[in-house]
């Protein structure tokens, strides 16, 4: 109804009955809309909203305790391994350095002379062995070793002491060296 009308005293005309009613089956159409609406907003929010209780928990084993021996015994391996790789590396690169300085002119130079000196010393001492004159005894000394030879016709006996009093001998016959 309009507000300016003014109102009708009386029974109402079926015109405004049917009018009344088809007003109120209009509203309450929408008040069904309104809550099916409602209702299914409330669903949706509701299904995006699963909220669950915050909890705390430590990654770490050494604090939350699950698996700690097998953390530690990890930890404590890569320790070991990277000690080793140091140790190995300092290693190689010491055992490089002493190449170095074995490779040098002068050390190649000095192990070629000693060499030479240890052959003529050696040639000397077979010449005193087996040479035309060979000698009945002897005694050498090179760098705190003592060579002592000693023959009695058929054996020939090395003893051999080194510097820290260890003794080695060794008897060769004499007859088995004629070619």
């Amino acid at each position: 109804m309009k507000n300016n009308q003014p109102k009708k005293r009386g029974r109402p005309s079926k015109a405004d009955l049917a009018a009344r009613k088809k007003a109120k089956d209009k509203q309450r159409l929408l008040y069904i809309i309104l809550a099916v609406g409602i209702f299914l907003l409330g669903g949706i929010v509701v299904q995006n909203v699963r909220a669950d209780a915050i909890v705390h928990k430590f990654k770490n084993p050494s604090f939350n305790g699950v698996n700690t021996s097998s953390h530690y015994l990890t930890i404590e391996n890569q320790e070991f391994n990277r000690k080793e790789a140091i140790k190995a590396e300092i290693k190689a690169y010491k055992e490089e350095l002493e190449r170095e300085a074995e490779n040098t002119t002068l050390a190649r130079f000095i192990r070629n002379l000693e060499s030479r000196i240890y052959a003529q010393l050696s040639r000397q001492l077979v010449d005193n062995l087996f040479g035309e004159t060979p000698q009945t005894s002897g005694v050498i000394s090179l760098l705190g070793n003592t060579i002592e030879y000693t023959s009695d016709g058929e054996f020939i006996t090395l003893k051999i002491t080194d510097s820290d009093g260890n003794t080695t001998e060794i008897t060769v016959p004499i007859g088995s060296f004629t070619f």
